[in-house]
């Protein structure tokens, strides 16, 4: 059984993982709230079954409630093995799997608002985390800076935690492809939910400085807006950014490769990530990058060789990293793009994903 917060978190970020995991022979179910994945999940040749939860919501009641649904799953179901993603599915479902006595392997793909909203949540966050974890065997970890901070705080072992390069990419679906031609204006895109801790308030600031003095440079920004968390820009904000016309707003799509290969270089300001994504994909497709330098981002970018990286909550730091690429010659930009694809050639291939999976199911089945 395989759980999210979304059913679109498997279909996008584990399909190459699911579909390996298929062809090994497990049958797979995948639990989660259903959206406009399920189809998609459903022809890979996974059974779904739809979870009642509230992503955003910190009411303990509902929470209970959740832990109670994940229980009564489990014990109708009787899961070899669950694999669990994203904040709640991690606590409440390995609190639930404790109960029932189903092997429970979480993989942390981030901290979450709840290590970003001040010491009170975080207190909370870190107390359901130290419970939930306390009789796993293994826990996966996307960056080096969660995972030390796991061990340091208690919350989890060095001998539970393992490190995985995010959720790996598929090399062949995301493809190196060329530069735009340097004759056309060079193009900014920001892929992330339009949430002000991916550091979207910043991108649009960066946007206004730079365009001030050059304006036919285009940022883009790509990504659900209203969504539901806490740091959510609503649509209102968002129209005024792009009436003020320093922004362009593409909306939201299935498939993020042609914004990517529109794009001269892609950004992303967030104050915090498991393993930036949407950089591991632009990144292999030959993309320079600019990011900040916190966890999660700084594990995709090499300073100077594939990208920039720029302090965390500055727009006058993100706009001198946007104006130091606009100096670079196009045979510099070019060197760039080619060192990140170098980077998830080397480290991001999702085959060890896969690897690091087969090995730990037969582990934490092996001792249940």
């Amino acid at each position: 059984m395989m759980t999210a917060n979304t059913a679109w978190n498997i279909w996008n970020f584990r399909r190459s993982l699911v579909a390996g995991l298929l062809s090994d022979g497990h049958a797979i179910t995948v639990l989660a709230p259903p959206d406009e994945s399920v189809a998609d999940i459903e022809r890979l040749g996974c059974r779904f079954l739809p979870l009642e939860m509230r992503v955003k919501g910190v009411n303990p009641l509902e929470d209970l409630k959740l832990v109670e649904r994940f229980k009564a799953c489990f014990r109708a179901e009787r899961p070899d093995v669950v694999l669990s993603y994203t904040i709640k599915n991690n606590i409440f479902g390995a609190l639930a799997a404790d109960v029932v006595s189903v092997p429970f392997l979480p993989n942390v793909t981030g901290l979450g608002t709840a290590f970003l909203s001040g010491r009170l949540m975080q207190t909370v966050a870190e107390g359901l985390y130290r419970r939930a974890f306390r009789q796993r065997q293994i826990i996966f970890f996307q960056n080096e800076d969660d995972q030390a901070l796991f061990v340091a705080r208690r919350l989890a072992t060095t001998r539970q935690s393992r490190l995985l390069p995010g959720s790996g990419i598929d090399l062949t679906r995301f493809a190196p492809t060329h530069l735009p031609t340097a004759n056309k204006p060079p193009v900014f895109l920001m892929i992330a939910r339009l949430l002000r801790d991916k550091g979207v308030v910043e991108f649009v600031e960066a946007a206004h400085q730079i365009r001030a003095t050059q304006p036919t440079v285009r940022f883009q920004l790509l990504g659900a807006v209203g969504a539901a968390n806490r740091s959510a820009i609503d649509a209102a904000t968002l129209q005024g950014w792009v009436d003020k016309g320093d922004v362009e707003y593409l909306g939201t799509t299935s498939d993020v490769r042609p914004a990517i290969a529109a794009a001269t270089c892609v950004v992303l300001p967030s104050y915090r990530e498991g393993a930036a994504r949407t950089l591991i994909e632009a990144a292999a497709m030959a993309r320079p990058l600019i990011a900040t330098d916190v966890p999660g981002c700084r594990d995709v970018v090499d300073p100077g060789v594939s990208g920039y990286l720029c302090k965390v909550r500055s727009a006058d730091s993100l706009t001198a990293a946007i104006a130091a690429f606009l100096d670079l010659p196009d045979a510099a930009r070019r060197e760039m793009g080619r060192s990140g694809r170098a980077k998830m050639e080397q480290t991001f291939d999702e085959a060890l994903i896969l690897r690091a999976y087969r090995q730990a199911i037969v582990s934490v089945a092996q001792a249940a």
